[in-house]
C-alpha cells in the first residue's frame, strides 16, 4: 500500500459517492490497521473521520469485510460482543488483499462512512476495486 494508490481509491470511493448521491467520508489503511489516508466529503456527517477508519481497520483485523461481519456480532452470533471502541462491524469496510507467492494476505483495508449501509458498501467496493486492478 503506498499514499498514491490510497489516494486513488479515495477519489473512486468518492466519485462512487456521487452517482450514489452520498455525502461520505473514505479511509485506506496498512495492513497493521495504520491510516494511509483519509478524505472527507463537504457536508458529510461528523462521525465519519471515526466511522470510516474504524470499518476499514476492522476488516484488516478480522480479514473479512464488514458487512459479513456484522451477522456475527449480533445476540448469539459467533462473535457477539466484539464490536466495541476500536471494532466498527457494519458495512463498508472491506479488506485488500495481495499474493505473494505464498498466498494471499490482507495487506490493507478501505472503510466508508456517510451513506446509508449500501451506499458505503457500493463506495468501499469502488474503492477497492482500484486495488485489485492495480
Amino acid at each position: 500500500m503506498n499514499l498514491e494508490l490510497a489516494l486513488r481509491m479515495c477519489e473512486a470511493g468518492l466519485k462512487q459517492a456521487a452517482r450514489e448521491g452520498a455525502l461520505i467520508s473514505v479511509a485506506v489503511v496498512d495492513a497493521g490497521g495504520h491510516l494511509v489516508t483519509f478524505q472527507r466529503m463537504e457536508g458529510a456527517e461528523i462521525a465519519g473521520p471515526v466511522l470510516a477508519p474504524g470499518k476499514a481497520y476492522t476488516s484488516v483485523a478480522n480479514r473479512m469485510s464488514t458487512a459479513d461481519l456484522h451477522p456475527l456480532t449480533l445476540p448469539g452470533g459467533e462473535l457477539y460482543g466484539l464490536a466495541g471502541d476500536r471494532f466498527v462491524c457494519f458495512g463498508g469496510g472491506i479488506p485488500l488483499w495481495a499474493d505473494y507467492g505464498e498466498g494471499e494476505r490482507v495487506v490493507g483495508g478501505v472503510g466508508v462512512s456517510g451513506g446509508t449501509v449500501a451506499q458505503d458498501v457500493a463506495c468501499a467496493e469502488a474503492a477497492a476495486s482500484v486495488w485489485r486492478t492495480r
